[in-house]
């Protein structure tokens, strides 16, 4: 599969450990960066390529991280069409594939150790969507809301 990954200085160490493990696992990884340390980077350099590069490759997936990975999640959630979802255990990582077909998953380097941090995005890429009526229907109140603006009536 292939997997776009972006982050900042906050989880430098765990985007270095999770761009070596996908690769290993057999994974395409586009890596975005950053490529060097720099406590003075501003993630939304790398995590919004990130983010575009899933939009714009349909069934490829995503993996953004930061220190919370708060403001990351919020950045790939502007990219047209994208559903990115935060995640700090396996389960969260999982119903966000699973209910919400998202495409992105967020991290947070202060929060996850990098072994932790692996089995959430392992999870996150080995979990279909279950594309039950009511998830689907759901996905398209969003998706229609991001088109026109115009809110759900029910």
């Amino acid at each position: 599969m292939r997997v776009h990954i972006g982050g900042d200085h906050a989880a430098y160490e765990l985007q270095r450990a999770l761009v070596e493990h996908l690769r290993a696992a057999g994974h395409d990884v586009v890596d975005h960066g950053p490529l060097a340390y720099d406590a003075e980077d501003d993630y939304p350099v790398c995590v919004l390529r990130a983010a575009a590069g899933v939009a714009a490759e349909p069934g490829s997936r995503g993996v953004v991280l930061g220190g919370s990975g708060n403001g990351e999640l919020i950045a790939a959630n502007k990219v047209p069409g994208i559903r990115a979802a935060l995640a700090d255990s396996v389960e969260l990582a999982q119903l966000a594939r699973q209910h919400n077909d998202a495409q992105v998953v967020s991290l947070g380097g202060r929060f996850v150790d990098v072994p932790t941090g692996l089995r959430i995005v392992d999870a996150f890429l080995e979990t279909d969507f279950t594309g039950e009526a009511r998830h689907m229907r759901r996905l398209a109140m969003i998706t229609a809301f991001e088109r026109d603006g115009k809110l759900p009536t029910r």
